[in-house]
């Protein structure tokens, strides 16, 4: 059995930004890129980097993991309803992003039913889990060889705290002024407002298991 792999999150971005009556170039101006980007993200033609997804779902205030949510019959933001989208659009998106808190993954998630959500720059996240109630990401990342968190090359910041634990592979990550090795068996754990950055130097994938605190 296959993983299942979310829609692409272009219609939820675009759903949570009209909703708040925010648009396109107001939304890229916020996060500091282009308009064009921001287009291709919500058209499906392109697929945000870690941290432009971390930037966009701060600025619209909607979770990072309601983005993984896989069952319902309306999408919604935290507080409104979905708005006018073409129905194939909706169609498409709606076993993805409908944002129910009261949706419990597990207690048991076997490997064939993870849910998995393809980033940019060769990064793979798979949900493991959720509990309702808790603004948590409990996540399974994948940094494929030559992947790394941001496209652009900088550092991103978001609320909360992260952990990982990295099982296999290698990864550098940039935390502020200061570069860590990460191998395997090494974990980490620090703020994320800090300005950071994951990348994957290494010929294999690196793969480990993250816990990101969602704050405010």
């Amino acid at each position: 059995m296959s993983p299942v792999v979310v829609p692409p999150v272009g219609a939820r971005i675009r759903q949570a930004r009209t909703a708040r009556g925010m648009s396109l170039r107001g939304l890229a101006r916020e996060i500091g890129v282009s308009a064009s980007l921001i287009s291709q993200i919500e058209t499906g033609k392109s697929q945000p980097s870690v941290s432009t997804l971390y930037a966009i779902t701060t600025v619209l205030s909607i979770p990072v993991e309601s983005l993984f949510d896989a069952e319902g019959e309306t999408a919604r933001t935290p507080a409104t309803a979905a708005v006018g989208a073409p129905p194939d659009t909706v169609l498409h998106a709606l076993a993805a992003f409908a944002a129910d808190p009261d949706r419990r993954i597990g207690p048991l998630v076997g490997g064939g039913e993870r849910e998995v959500l393809e980033l940019d720059s060769g990064v793979v996240w798979e949900r493991l889990g959720h509990v309702p109630g808790a603004d948590v990401d409990f996540l399974r990342v994948t940094y494929r060889p030559g992947g790394t968190s941001s496209s652009a090359g900088g550092l991103m910041r978001h609320p909360g705290t992260e952990y990982g634990y990295l099982t296999s592979g290698e990864l550098v990550l940039t935390l502020g002024f200061e570069e860590h090795v990460i191998r395997p068996g090494d974990a980490v754990c620090f703020e994320s407002t800090t300005p950071h950055r994951y990348r994957n130097d290494g010929s294999e994938p690196a793969v480990g298991v993250w816990f990101v605190f969602s704050m405010g």
